[in-house]
Order: structure tokens, then C-alpha cells, then sequence
């Protein structure tokens, strides 16, 4: 009872001599330093905004600017060629200042509105430099003589004494350009060649051509204003109609995740490696929410990438509706939400406003692990909500969770900085079976039991009994690489700055008096919900395999002057031709984050290319027709991702004409066959974005096994891989087992496609690299 008063601030009774108010200092102690640390964050939020709004400058050029301007007219000059005279004129202080007076504000004001002119003239420039990109389809050795003059120009705009901060270049990036619906119809029509025969592909040609001439061009007027008046074409319409309005499971189907240290595990205590992973993610949000972030660059280059993805990372959920869902995102919190053995709890994680040690952490998440109390009805299996279908969820939310308890305590879940699972199982690579053990990590964190997640947070840690932890995170607020970043982070501050004791615990010490973690309350009449029997039916279907190679990596594939991306997508063409006798349509994640709010784009990597080297290969032709083929399809695909990072790709701009049509209330056979066509090979380079933050020469044993995520298509494949230090590639490999072609023809001829064939393809590069 002593905690339950000590969280009111005060208690008063009526008595005959009057009210007696009892204060409790302690709590108004809690409650004065909670105000100060809200106050110094919208100080700070203040001073940032100020500082990014004016960046490439810095406030402190105003000075420099005013004191120029002063020192001129001491020496009897005009630098305004009268405006001040004129500003002078017009100010309403002819009275209340002495005539030198006014002169010197009327020059301050003059000095302001030149700051902000050039201010403003630098932010355009800038934008128009950053709108340059052909630097990136030039060759190494013959840089064009603009491009030079480009980057020296560029690195002017970009200098100054000041760091920038994560959002400083957001007004400076240039916005998504619409591609001339020509180009995109004829990049189309080459994507599609080697999947269609000639019949097909004829058809398909007329229909591109009868869609160009009528309703290409009326829909194309449409997107161009919209591309004049929003940020981004693209990305509010890609959210709202790729994420939340899907009415299906997001586990498994838009969920994905990340995995901890391959080899090592920093601690085999739960509660430690809870505190330190709870204490590095809430650094990053202090980060974060300080704008202290470096922004993140095109890798090798000072060009910024958008940062917009990064203010929904925290306090974020995404709430059902029965229409579409919407991402409710709160300004701050200051606890996280745990469940463990089918309890809620909230976990405070500041304590008299500074955020509590590691050590601290981990003696409140120890007195969850050690809470004996059981479920309440209902209470157990009522993240299922969240992993079934979003109309059910929606309307059951409606029903029991708009008010009473329920919402009280679904608010402290939605509202929590993030969610924590506290799982009492064990994973890693460990055992007699380090695969099967692998394959079952990966299976875990895509779906867990399908109740003990929160699949609507914008991401879930989920720390196991033996300390193993990773994420599930939910897609529509951010992409993949936004996600990495922040768990390379967590993971490099949890193993080599936080640290553990020799025993295996958090540093630090404890303060006596801690809140205990509060157990959150429910009032649910139904035991049973459909959506549990549709999420357990979903996940017994699908299968994850992890291929684990060492053969070599992209330290001997550079060495042969070959992209490392473009070969291992080669070779996926190899391996899925190998198993099926024909190609696919393939998609490969691009980012298309040099815009503003930009996102994703696809890659179509099944090109006449590699699909001509494939061929060639499988027909025994001899190694020089191999030698060059392949060197055509590498630099033909390095070339179409590059097109897709600058705005020219082709899924994109189709599907916005595609929404554009359905407002307009038109129908279009061209695009619809485009758009129902099935992506029976989904891929994605987890890309590693802080190498600064892993010593791999040192520490060799500490690298991410990266993640993963479910198959796009039934008949289909869902391949993630990372590509790790100079010569590790882990692929994460997804399909479903009511898929018999998967099951038992093509998987296991993947996996022993991808383990082999750079092997046999290195013969081809080794004779390439001689050729250069």
C-alpha cells in the first residue's frame, strides 16, 4: 500500500474543524521534475526548429550579416542603395528613438531581410543540386566535367561550422518527379519480355499502346498536379492503400523482423539483456527526439537522404478500423509496454525525470518475470486481435475497448514508447540442430504464438528466456532500412557501451523505492476470437529457412568488379529458372529516399539480361558468350536500380495512375492486368548503414544475422538478405507449405542453389576480371 500513496499527490478529508489536506512531497516532487524535463524538450524543440529552419546557414550568420552591414555605413556607405533610408521611413518610431537610433534598426531590419534572402537563395540552390543525379550513372575514372563543377558547387551549399541535424536538409531535398508516361509504358514492356512469349507479349504491347493514346495521357494530367501540390506523389496513397486499407492478417503478410548476434549472445539473463536493449532504444529516441542523429547518406557520399520515416519510430500504432486503418502517433511517453506469460504490465522508465540505469531496468522487468499472478479472463490471448483480420479486430475494439478499463489499459498499450514480450522460450543457433534451431528463431519472431505480440506498435522487442532478443516491426509508418538503423544501434550500444557485470547483469546500481510495474486490467467477455484461429492458420503455413554462407562474400565479388547486389539477384534468377524451367516477375526494394518523404520503388530484376545469361549458362554455351552475358546483366541491373532511386521507375507511376483511374471512376484493362500481376519472387538487401558502430576486425563473432519477412505470393518466395562483413552472405528464405511446388521441388533445390552457385558462377567472374 506504501507505492499506492506514494502516487497520490494529495489526500483530503472533511472534518468538523474543516478539511484536512494531506500533501505527499514525494509525488509533487515526481510531478515537478516530469514538468521540467517536458519543458527543457520543447526548449530543445524550440531551438532545434530554429536551427534546421535556417540551415545551411546558422543563426549565428545573422550577426555576422548585421554587423557587416553596420560596419559599411560607419564608413559613410550604403550597402542597401537606400532601402534602409526607406525602412527607416516607415517605421512607426519617429518619436521614442533618436534619429541614430532609428538608423541602426533600420539597418538591423535591413540586415535581417538580407540574411533570409540569402538564406533562402542558399535553400535553393541547394535543392537544385540535389536534383542533379546523373553523377550516380557515370563510371568510375570519367566524371564528367559538370558533374565536377557539380560536386564543387555542391559541397559550398552544404558547408557549414555547424553539424546538421537529423531533419536539417528536409526542405532542401528535391520532390519525386512524375516520369513522362512513355518511358514508363516502354520500361515496362522490356520488364515483361522474357515472362511473356511472343503472343503475349504482342497483346501486351497493344494494350500499353491503346492505354498511351486514350486514357494514359488524361490520368497522367491528373498525377502531374498532384505532384505540383503535394510533397510526394506517391507515398500518402502507397500507405493508404498498399498498407492500411488491407484488411487482412499484417503478421506475417506486411510484418517483419529482426535478428539478434549470429554467434553471440551478450548475456543469458532475460532481465539484463531487457534493460540494456529498453535503455539503448530510448537513448536512440532521445536521439531522435534531439534531432542528434547524423542524417543518414547515400553510402560513400555527402548526399542526404529523407529523414521524415524517423518521427513516427516511437509512441506509434496503427489502430483498425473497418474501412481502413489509421497511425496514431504521440508526441512522447515515458513507459513501455510488457506482457509475460499472458499478463500486461506498464513499465515506467523514468524515475524523478531522468530515464532509469540499465541495472534499474532490469530489477523491474526481474519483479515481472517473478510476478506469480495468473491471466485474467480473456487476458492471455488477446494480442490475436492484432495478427487476424483488421475487421474483426476493428469492430471488437469498438465494442469492448471504447471505454472502462479496457481503454484505459489498451491506452497504455497503443500509447507505450514500444512493446516488449518476454518470451519463455528459448532461440538462437544453439543445440544439435544450430539450422533447425535457426529456421524455428526466424519463425518466432515472424509470428511468435500469434498472441503473445502487438502487432499494430510501429515495433515489438521480443527478449528470450536465454537472453537471445530481436523485433517484429509493422510496415506502413516506415521501410526496412529506417528499422535497421535503429536496431543496429540498439545492438552495438546494448554489447560494447552498455556492457554487462562479470555475472551476466546490468551496470549500475539500484535506487530503493522504485515503482513497480504496474499490472494493466481488463474486463473481456469473450475466452475465443475468430482472428486467433485465422493467425494460428497462417503462421503453420508459412516456412522460413536461413542460409547461412561463407563461402565468400562481397570482399572477393568487388575484387571482380561486380556489384555484390547484382550478383546475388543473378543468381536468384539462376536458382528459381533451375526449379521451374521459366522466370518470374521479381521484385527487389529501392529506396527512393533522396526525395522528400520518399520511400520505396521497385526493382524488376528479372531483366532480358540475366535471363539471356541464365540460358546461356543452362545451355552449356561456351565461357566467353557466359563472361559477357553476365557482365551485361550485372551492369543492366545496377543501371535499373540507379533509375529507380532517381524517380524513374515503373511500379510506382503505374500505381498512382492506377488510384488516379479509380477516383475518376474509369476503368483501364492495361492496368489492371498490370497491377493483379503476382510478384512470385520478393527480395530485399538489408542494408548495413553504421559499419562505424562494429569493430568485425576485433570483434569478428558480433555480426547480425539481419531479417526477414513472409512470402509476398503463395506460390512464391520472400528472400531477404544482408551481406555481411568482406565474406558472409545470410539469406532469410520464406515460402508456404500449402504450396506443393515450394515445398518439395523448389525449396530445397533453393537453398542448394544459393550455397553453390556463386561458386560456379565465380568461374565467370574470375574470367571477367581478366577481360577488364
Amino acid at each position: 500500500m506504501a507505492e499506492a500513496h506514494q502516487a497520490v499527490a494529495f489526500q483530503f478529508t472533511i472534518t468538523p474543524e474543516g478539511i484536512d489536506l494531506q500533501l505527499s512531497y514525494q509525488a509533487l516532487n515526481q510531478i515537478y521534475l516530469s514538468g521540467v524535463r517536458s519543458w527543457k524538450k520543447r526548449v530543445s524543440r524550440v531551438r532545434n526548429s530554429l536551427i534546421k529552419g535556417v540551415y545551411p546557414a546558422s543563426p549565428s550568420s545573422w550577426l555576422f550579416v548585421s554587423i557587416a552591414i553596420l560596419a559599411t555605413m560607419y564608413m559613410r556607405s550604403d550597402p542597401s542603395m537606400g532601402l534602409i533610408t526607406k525602412i527607416q521611413h516607415h517605421l512607426p518610431l519617429h518619436m521614442s528613438l533618436s534619429a541614430q537610433g532609428q538608423t541602426m534598426l533600420s539597418a538591423l531590419v535591413f540586415s535581417t531581410l538580407l540574411w533570409l534572402s540569402l538564406i533562402l537563395a542558399l535553400r535553393f540552390c541547394l535543392k537544385l543540386l540535389l536534383s542533379y543525379h546523373r553523377w550516380m550513372f557515370e563510371q568510375h575514372g570519367r566524371v564528367s566535367n559538370f558533374t565536377k563543377v557539380w560536386v564543387v558547387s555542391r559541397d559550398f551549399c552544404m558547408v557549414s561550422h555547424r553539424k546538421p541535424l537529423l531533419y536539417s536538409y528536409q526542405t532542401s531535398l528535391p520532390h519525386l518527379p512524375v516520369p513522362a508516361i512513355k518511358d514508363t509504358l516502354s520500361r515496362y514492356l522490356r520488364s515483361v519480355r522474357p515472362l511473356l512469349n511472343d503472343l503475349e507479349y504482342k497483346r501486351m504491347s497493344e494494350l500499353a499502346s491503346d492505354f498511351e493514346k486514350n486514357l494514359g495521357n488524361r490520368l497522367q494530367r491528373y498525377l502531374k498536379l498532384k505532384a505540383l501540390w503535394a510533397t510526394n506523389y506517391v507515398s500518402d496513397w502507397w500507405e493508404e492503400y498498399i498498407y492500411l486499407r488491407g484488411r487482412g492478417p499484417i503478421m506475417v503478410n506486411s510484418n517483419y523482423y529482426g535478428m539478434d548476434f549470429l554467434y553471440v549472445t551478450p548475456t543469458s539473463v532475460q532481465a539484463a539483456r531487457a534493460g540494456n536493449t529498453i535503455t539503448a532504444l530510448l537513448l536512440y529516441r532521445r536521439k531522435v527526439n534531439r534531432e542528434e542523429l547524423k542524417p543518414s547518406r547515400v553510402p560513400g557520399t555527402v548526399i542526404p537522404l529523407c529523414a521524415a520515416q524517423c518521427e513516427r519510430m516511437f509512441n506509434t500504432t496503427r489502430t483498425p478500423g473497418e474501412e481502413t486503418d489509421v497511425l496514431q502517433h504521440w508526441q512522447d511517453s515515458e513507459f513501455v509496454a510488457v506482457y509475460h506469460k499472458g499478463r500486461f504490465f506498464r513499465l515506467w522508465v523514468y524515475r524523478a525525470g531522468r530515464l532509469m540505469s540499465p541495472r534499474e531496468l532490469e530489477y523491474q522487468i526481474q519483479k515481472i518475470l517473478d510476478d506469480p499472478s495468473p491471466p485474467q479472463p480473456g487476458e492471455e490471448k488477446l494480442g490475436a486481435l492484432t495478427a487476424g483480420d483488421r475487421i474483426p479486430w476493428a469492430q471488437v475494439r469498438k465494442q469492448y475497448f471504447s471505454s472502462g478499463v479496457n481503454k484505459r489499459s489498451l491506452d497504455v498499450i497503443e500509447k507505450a514508447a514500444f512493446f516488449i514480450t518476454l518470451d519463455d522460450e528459448e532461440q538462437g543457433m544453439r543445440g544439435e540442430d544450430p539450422a533447425g534451431n535457426l529456421d524455428r528463431y526466424a519463425k518466432s519472431l515472424l509470428h511468435g504464438k500469434c498472441y503473445d505480440r502487438w502487432f499494430d506498435k510501429s515495433f515489438s522487442i521480443v527478449i528470450y528466456k536465454n537472453g537471445k532478443n530481436g523485433l517484429n516491426a509493422e510496415h506502413s509508418w516506415a521501410d526496412a532500412p529506417t528499422v535497421a538503423h535503429l536496431w543496429e544501434y540498439t545492438l552495438a550500444t546494448d554489447a560494447f557501451h552498455l556492457g554487462y557485470t562479470e555475472d551476466g547483469h546490468c551496470k549500475g546500481e539500484v535506487e530503493p523505492l522504485l515503482p513497480h510495474p504496474q499490472r494493466l486490467l481488463w474486463d473481456i467477455p469473450l475466452e475465443q476470437c475468430s482472428s486467433l484461429a485465422v493467425a494460428q492458420a497462417l503462421a503453420d503455413d508459412v516456412d522460413c529457412h536461413i542460409v547461412h554462407f561463407r563461402d565468400f562474400g562481397k570482399g572477393r565479388i568487388k575484387k571482380l568488379r561486380v556489384s555484390p547486389d547484382a550478383f546475388v539477384q543473378i543468381s536468384l534468377q539462376l536458382a528459381y529458372y533451375r526449379d521451374r524451367g521459366s522466370f518470374c516477375l521479381t521484385y527487389e526494394a529501392s529506396m527512393t529516399r533522396l526525395f522528400r518523404e520518399g520511400r520505396t520503388e521497385t526493382v524488376r530484376s528479372c531483366t532480358n539480361e540475366s535471363a539471356a545469361f541464365v540460358k546461356a549458362l543452362e545451355n552449356g554455351e561456351d565461357e566467353e558468350s557466359c563472361r559477357r552475358l553476365f557482365r551485361l546483366a550485372s551492369e543492366t541491373h545496377q543501371n535499373l536500380y540507379r533509375m529507380a532511386m532517381t524517380g524513374a521507375g515503373i511500379d510506382r507511376h503505374l500505381f498512382c495512375l492506377y488510384v488516379v483511374s479509380k477516383y475518376l471512376g474509369v476503368d483501364s484493362p492495361f492496368l489492371k492486368e498490370v497491377l493483379s500481376e503476382p510478384w512470385r519472387l520478393s527480395t530485399s538487401q538489408t542494408p548495413i548503414q553504421q559499419i562505424e558502430l562494429f569493430d568485425l576486425k576485433n570483434h569478428p563473432d558480433y555480426v547480425s544475422l539481419g531479417g526477414g519477412f513472409g512470402p509476398v505470393a503463395d506460390d512464391g518466395y520472400g528472400v531477404s538478405y544482408i551481406i555481411t562483413g568482406e565474406d558472409m552472405i545470410n539469406f532469410h528464405v520464406s515460402s508456404k507449405h500449402s504450396c506443393n511446388q515450394t515445398v518439395t521441388n523448389i525449396k530445397p533445390a533453393m537453398v542448394d542453389v544459393l550455397c553453390n552457385i556463386p561458386d560456379k558462377t565465380h568461374q565467370f567472374h574470375t574470367g571477367y576480371k581478366d577481360s577488364v
